[in-house]
């Protein structure tokens, strides 16, 4: 029986190789091709404007073109690095495709750095177009409330608020109870059932960092009560707003109180005030002044009270900072509907407040956000509001920016259509 000739088995590692070779080719190929026309043809006329208005400042220069020219530099710089990478991508194609052995060889060991390369510009290029968010760079209010699951539901919103005050301990943000509402009256927050509740978080840019978290957030465990050790499931809701400080909101711009144009302008005429005795725990003091406060936007129907303060004039202001912000939030909504539309047609889901976002499952230990896909398998340091929550929350806002993208395509592509 002869032996097989040696030079057979490197002539089959070679072939395998290159087979492997030839299959990171076309996966790079595919993530080139992965760049939408609508997407790259918008970073394109970005970078179009970008050019003129760098020819424009050479000669003379224009506050308002500079500011313009920043916004445009990291979609520009994104396009010239895309374009480089799929110029390397057609010079390496040409080569493997070339009668030369030699220069199909060292073409096939830059298949991996060209994909590299295209996969960091297409991301890079993706990231650029994402609009930042209007209220990003704004504080924030979170607001807590039970849902469907009774007494254990109301324990579990006690738990997110004290999930979020540990994140902001985590992250170094400043906080505070704007808002505690228990079944047993003004309480401690330890294992208190929460009626309502309302972080501020008063840091710029906490808006960004949490607006992730709006939705209704769903809880399976044994109750302390259940005696026959049945897991139930129950609810929260979260609703994140964007929050002005009041001695910084009238001359804010975009954000002022006073301008009509504002999503946060309320016309005074349209909010009806209410003072009252405030009810719970609280004394003497609670029971004889009108200290608490109601406001109820009529156009919208928006109703907003507050009484945890002794003062009725913190308590009128703390509501109107809570009316402000419900407002602005809900004509952001509105503006985003047309746009939540073409994104569902788009096949990306819009994620708000009715829809459940995160499962925490205390017999598996762990929580899952529905959004992203993530899947955390520690689940007492995410309550605890610690590294694994800002994993969590890390994945949603990529998942976000990816929506925000394929929005775009969605809207552009629209546009495209209509004009057929």
């Amino acid at each position: 029986m002869s032996a097989t000739p040696w030079v057979c088995l490197r002539c089959l590692r070679r072939s395998a190789i290159r087979q492997r070779t030839i299959a990171r080719y076309q996966s790079t190929v595919s993530v080139a091709n992965n760049i939408s026309p609508a997407l790259l043809s918008r970073a394109r006329t970005i970078a179009e404007e970008h050019a003129t208005l760098t020819k424009q400042l050479a000669t003379e220069y224009d506050a308002t073109a500079a500011k313009r020219l920043g916004e445009l530099q990291s979609t520009s710089s994104a396009v010239k690095q895309y374009d480089k990478a799929s110029s390397a991508l057609e010079e390496l194609q040409s080569l493997l495709r070339s009668s030369d052995k030699e220069l199909r060889e060292l073409a096939e060991d830059d298949v991996e750095p060209t994909r590299e390369s295209i996969v960091n510009a297409s991301a890079e290029l993706r990231s650029s177009l994402v609009p930042v968010h209007p209220f990003a760079h704004l504080p924030c209010l979170i607001e807590i409330r039970p849902g469907a699951g009774g007494d254990e539901a109301a324990l579990f919103a006690g738990d997110l608020v004290r999930m979020y005050e540990g994140y902001c301990v985590q992250a170094g943000l400043r906080f505070a109870l704007l808002k505690y509402e228990t079944a047993e009256g003004m309480a401690g927050t330890g294992g208190a059932h929460v009626q309502e509740a309302i972080l501020e978080v008063d840091s710029p840019g906490a808006y960004g960092m949490l607006r992730s978290e709006a939705g209704v957030h769903r809880v399976q465990r044994v109750p302390a009560t259940e005696s026959k050790g049945r897991t139930h499931t129950s609810a929260a809701s979260v609703l994140v707003l964007p929050s002005i400080a009041p001695e910084g909101g009238a001359d804010m711009g975009e954000n002022s109180f006073n301008d009509p144009k504002s999503d946060y302008y309320v016309d005074p005429k349209d909010v009806n005030i209410d003072v009252m005795r405030a009810s719970g725990a609280g004394g003497q003091h609670v029971n004889r002044t009108e200290s608490a406060v109601r406001l109820t936007h009529t156009p919208t129907n928006t109703v907003v009270a507050m009484q945890e303060s002794r003062s009725q004039l913190e308590n009128r202001e703390k509501a109107w900072r809570l009316l402000r912000s419900r407002i602005a939030q809900q004509r952001r909504d509105v503006r985003e509907e047309e746009l939540a539309r073409l994104r569902r047609g788009a096949g990306a889901g819009k994620a708000g407040r009715e829809n459940k976002v995160r499962t925490y499952n205390w017999g598996q230990q762990r929580v899952s956000d529905h959004r992203s896909g993530i899947d955390v398998r520690n689940l007492d340091d995410v309550m605890a509001g610690g590294d694994a929550l800002e994993r969590v929350m890390a994945s949603v806002r990529a998942w976000m920016a990816e929506q925000e993208v394929l929005s775009l395509v969605a809207e552009d592509e629209g546009r495209t259509s209509s004009k057929r």
